[in-house]
């Protein structure tokens, strides 16, 4: 399941990619337009800035904005800040492998084996899907 995290991640993420022509906007008019408690998105905030994704201006007229085109910001990066490895199970983990402590064989393991082709299906959508892809997706489905 998605943590409360990464959505709130991918939300603040979408509503600056939509005021990326605008001033940057303060963490309390993010926070009560697409209601997310304002503490925990300013940690959401600063980690994201420091993956370099947002760029912050303190004083009057300050608040964040996007430092990346929404194109080039991917959700799989996005997931992988706010919530760690993608794989379901650590034996199938590309970048935070570890061996199932309860694994006889990780070669003949009928659960890493299906867990891998979910890592890869997962991955390969994620690894597509930009913040302006969710942006053009939310558009449509308003129009529609």
């Amino acid at each position: 399941m998605l943590s409360k995290k990464t959505k709130y991640a991918i939300k603040a993420l979408v509503i600056l990619g939509k005021n990326a022509d605008k001033p940057p906007m303060q963490i309390s008019k993010i926070a009560e337009e697409e209601r997310i408690p304002k503490k925990f998105l300013e940690q959401i905030l600063l980690d994201m800035r420091n993956a370099g994704f947002l760029y912050s201006k303190k004083g009057a007229g300050g608040g964040y904005a996007l430092n990346k085109d929404p194109k080039d910001i991917y959700l799989v990066s996005v997931m992988r800040i706010t919530d760690g490895p993608l794989a379901m199970v650590p034996c199938a983990s590309l970048n935070f492998y570890h061996k199932c402590d309860e694994c006889h064989s990780e070669t003949s393991c009928g659960i890493r084996d299906v867990f891998i082709d979910v890592r890869d299906a997962t991955l390969k959508i994620l690894s597509e899907t930009s913040i302006a892809d969710v942006i053009a997706r939310e558009t449509k489905l308003i129009n529609t």
